[in-house]
Order: C-alpha cells, then structure tokens, then sequence
C-alpha cells in the first residue's frame, strides 16, 4: 500500500503495560512524538481512537472503545497467509501469473507498496526474492514485527517457512527516493504496486483494515505518480493490483491485464522475462 508521509497523531497513542516492551515503545513514541500510556486497557481508553499496542508476544494496532474489533497485526504463521503457502495455488495463481513465475523463472521482485506483506509473502513462497518498501512508519512496524515474529518462530519450527521469510528484505523509506536513487544494475526485475483503494474488497477483515489505516495515515493521494516512476526503473514489467472496476493507475492503459472476480492485475511490460531465470 502507498500511503501519505504524513499520519493522523490526534487520533493515535503507543500502549504498553509491559516492562520488558517498555524502552522499545517509548523509543517509537519519541520518534513519532506520540503521547506514550501506561497502565490502561484500550477498551477504557476515550482521548485517542486506536493504540498501538505493545506486547510481548506482538506489537498491533488496536481500535479503543468496549466495542471495537480485533487487533490488527502481521502474521504469517498462521490463518489464512499460511494456509495459502501451503494448499494454495502454486504457480498457478493469478499473482504468480502477473509477476511472471513459472518453472526456471523467478524474478526479483520490488514491492513498492508493501502495506502488510501479504502479496510479497506469496511471492517469496513461490521463489521470488523480495525487496519490501513501505513509507508509513506505522504500518512499517507492524510489519516488521510480524516478519521477526515468524522467523523466530521458523527457526524452532519450520526450515520452509525460515527460506520464505528470508527471501523478504524490508526498508523504511518513500518508494519514489528508492527508485531514484536506484542504478541501471541495482533496477529490480519486477516491480509490484498495490496502492490503497477504499472499496477494494468486501470481507470483514479488509474493511476493518482499510478503515484503521484510513483514520491512521489518511489517504492515499499520489499514487499514480508512482507508476510512471516504477515504468523508468525496472528492467521487464510492472504489475499493479486494482480492484475489478478501478480506473487505470495514472489513467494508464496496461499492455495486458489477468482479470479475477474482485480484482485484477494490469501488466506493463517492458521487454520479455527469459526462459530460465534461476533466484
């Protein structure tokens, strides 16, 4: 997901009733200059519409109030990410299919809008090494977290899940200074955009995360000047998710397009992957 550099601090605090979480929260309250509480429950919180919960098993967002929905956070050791790495598609789903993975052919991928990891994760399973890159130092975090919280947990447990999860490198930084600043041999042979769009999906769990991020960090209004950025800096295509009905990025007609019930993937390309294209 892309979003704006700047987030929305009046509806947002750090809670941590942890002492061993401690040094950790009040280091990103400080970078954030964000109010730091102690010795409260986000259902008794009133003065700030979500938390960002320190715990110590997982840092998430949290909505405060008595009725508010689940955390939010990253998690690739279970659920559905995980299901889906192990009795999904392989390379026969339509993400493997856009970005160009097939036998002998696994391009390294930028994920310019790495949002929770969820698609880059996908890719990474298939083969793929990815470069993550995402902005809000909110969602930053959260994935941050999730990916040291499943490599603790692969390296006791699971040497597949450990190879995935190390295939994905992730960077704090603005998408468009990382392509800039870019070589012609540093340009990823892939670039991945999937900018935040409010009515992408209907299930409970999207609607939920895209209404916290929307509160938290606003809304995304550059997009489309990503597109003719990545365009300039890639060696073979550009994929970008959009839902079904979304207008094209940058109001750009893609060479191709791989259409599902939901969504869709449009596909710029710059040249032809090779035949064998080993990680």
């Amino acid at each position: 997901m892309l979003y704006p550099a700047f987030f929305m601090s009046d509806t947002l605090a750090i809670l941590c009733n942890h002492p061993e979480r401690a040094a950790q929260a009040m280091q990103f309250a400080d970078r954030l200059q964000l109010p730091l509480l102690q010795d409260q429950t986000p259902e008794s919180i009133v003065d700030y519409g979500f938390v960002i919960l320190f715990s110590p098993t997982e840092i998430a967002l949290q909505q405060t109030g008595r009725k508010a929905p689940g955390p939010i956070l990253v998690e690739f050791t279970e659920g559905a990410v995980d299901h889906r790495r192990k009795f999904g598609g392989g390379k026969g789903q339509m993400i493997a299919k856009a970005v160009g993975v097939k036998a002998g052919v696994y391009p390294r991928v930028l994920d310019a809008t790495a949002g929770m990891g969820k698609d880059s994760f996908v890719l990474a399973t298939l083969g793929c090494d990815l470069t993550l890159i995402e902005r809000s130092p909110i969602v930053h975090l959260l994935l941050q977290d999730g990916l040291e919280r499943a490599q603790m947990f692969a390296r006791e447990q699971d040497a597949e899940l450990l190879q995935v999860i190390q295939r994905m490198q992730l960077r704090s930084q603005d998408s468009r200074a990382y392509l800039e600043s870019l070589t012609t041999e540093e340009f990823p042979d892939v670039i991945y955009l999937d900018p935040m769009f409010p009515e992408r999906q209907k299930t409970a769990d999207v609607k939920k995360e895209m209404a916290a991020f929307h509160s938290i960090v606003g809304k995304d209004e550059d997009a489309d000047a990503l597109l003719p950025l990545a365009l300039a800096h890639v060696n073979y295509r550009v994929v970008v998710k959009r839902p079904r009905k979304a207008p094209f990025l940058n109001n750009q007609a893609p060479s191709y397009q791989l259409e599902g019930k939901s969504s869709r993937f449009d596909i710029y390309t710059i040249k032809k992957l090779p035949d064998s294209f080993l990680p």
